[in-house]
């Protein structure tokens, strides 16, 4: 059975790992096409990248070795909607850590859990609201200072006054800190210069908040906040930088009017009719449901709801079981659907088996995290796919995740880059 690598030896790995020749021996590879799994396979890693997928196993002269024969072999994984300094609501009291750090303790935080991302098998992610922290850390990694999954980083998601984006909702209005206005958008023009400073500001794509929220307080998931005016802009500026755009919308006239905007992904949607899918279908909308979030805030809203901002408990328990219960429907319309759940700290697997259980086969969701996140994130030249010319990124796992797909959950060998950082007995090294 493949095993963790020792602290230690895991922080050697890290500090020393350097992209290298290697061949790794696959026994099962599901490469994220959406084919049938093939047996027995060569994947030859020159560098950072990919250079032949060949049947049989086979060892080319000065290539190392990555035994993998007994293992099943996919590409690394992609969380479409990450904020990756956030913390779980169960381990903090989410006002008093919202005034009390600053962006260079949250900066700190995102290390951690952007190096605990990856080894649970995520070497890509897509951060949809962050700060400058958000952007530092992505070139910490880009530049190998620190270890953590590929990042594309949305800056202040950008909403109006008093919408789920507003900071200041629910504190003393008195109180004010240089960098919470960056995500209001109260006129069109002002979302044409949120846009612009972005961009600047070093942003890869746009996060918009059309709608209310649930973990915010004062404003109502279930109504349009954004003018449609407003929405448009925002996109037009976003497309017209070479940028994606990334909505959060739970109901289902907000989420059809974004969509005619030209939003490229629809976070939760968690009130979308049939007739909104079946608009986003058509529009080739993504929609990201993660389910993960909404069963992590469920449960905090019972146990803990002190813990939440105020006055937020009680949306959490009357909206956050309707997600799983929309999803039937989602899958019913034939909406693309990507990979996300709205995690920073926490298990970032949690998503395979709550897709599953709502409904989609275990390969759809495989390719939800592999295929469809990298069509999603603009980068399905490079990543989501185990094919000549991607990035080495590889997790492996022992046994067929077809039929079991719990055994995604922390895999056991993770190489990003062509640079292992997770590995087990079963996953050897052979010179």
């Amino acid at each position: 059975m493949l095993k963790a690598l020792t602290v230690a030896s895991l922080a050697l790995a890290v500090s020393t790992a350097k992209a290298e020749n290697l061949v790794v021996h696959a026994g099962t590879l599901i490469d994220g096409s959406g084919a049938v799994p093939r047996h027995s396979v060569s994947i030859l890693v020159e560098e950072d990248k990919i250079t032949r997928v060949v049947d049989g196993f086979t060892t080319p002269k000065d290539y190392r070795v990555v035994d993998l024969s007994k293992a099943t072999v996919l590409p690394g994984f992609i969380d479409v909607h990450i904020h990756i300094g956030a913390k779980l609501p169960s381990t903090t009291n989410a006002t008093e850590d919202w005034v009390t750090h600053s962006a260079l303790d949250r900066a700190f935080d995102d290390a951690v859990y952007a190096r605990a991302m990856l080894q649970q098998g995520f070497t890509s992610a897509r951060d949809v609201g962050g700060s400058d922290d958000s952007v530092a850390v992505r070139n910490a990694i880009n530049a190998g200072k620190i270890s953590g999954p590929r990042l594309w980083v949305a800056l202040e998601a950008l909403g109006p006054t008093a919408g789920h984006g507003d900071p200041r909702s629910g504190l003393d209005p008195d109180l004010y800190h240089p960098g919470w206005e960056q995500g209001i958008v109260d006129t069109p023009e002002q979302a044409r210069l949120r846009v612009r400073e972005h961009k600047r500001r070093g942003a890869d794509l746009i996060k918009i908040m059309p709608s209310g929220g649930i973990a915010s307080t004062g404003d109502d998931p279930r109504q349009q906040l954004m003018t449609d005016a407003e929405m448009q802009t925002a996109v037009e500026t976003a497309h017209g930088l070479g940028m994606k755009v990334a909505a959060h919308i739970y109901p289902a006239g907000a989420i059809e009017a974004a969509v005619r905007a030209g939003v490229d992904s629809v976070e939760h949607g968690s009130f979308a009719s049939d007739q909104t899918f079946a608009l986003m279908r058509a529009q080739g909308t993504y929609l990201v449901p993660t389910l993960t979030v909404f069963d992590v805030f469920y449960r905090a809203a019972r146990e803990h709801p002190e813990l939440l901002t105020p006055g937020t408990a009680q949306k959490e328990l009357a909206n956050d079981l309707l997600p799983k219960q929309n999803m039937p429907r989602a899958l019913k319309s034939g909406v693309k659907i990507a990979y996300g759940t709205d995690l920073g700290q926490g298990d970032h697997t949690l998503e395979f088996s709550l897709l599953t259980t709502a409904g989609m086969s275990p390969m759809d969701v495989i390719l939800a995290a592999t295929r469809n996140a990298a069509e999603l994130i603009g980068a399905s030249d490079r990543i989501g796919a185990v094919v000549p010319g991607h990035f080495a990124d590889l997790v492996a796992v022992n046994g067929d995740p077809l039929r079991d797909i719990s055994l995604l959950r922390h895999a056991p060998f993770v190489m990003k880059g062509g640079v292992i950082y997770r590995q087990g007995d079963a996953a050897t090294a052979q010179p």
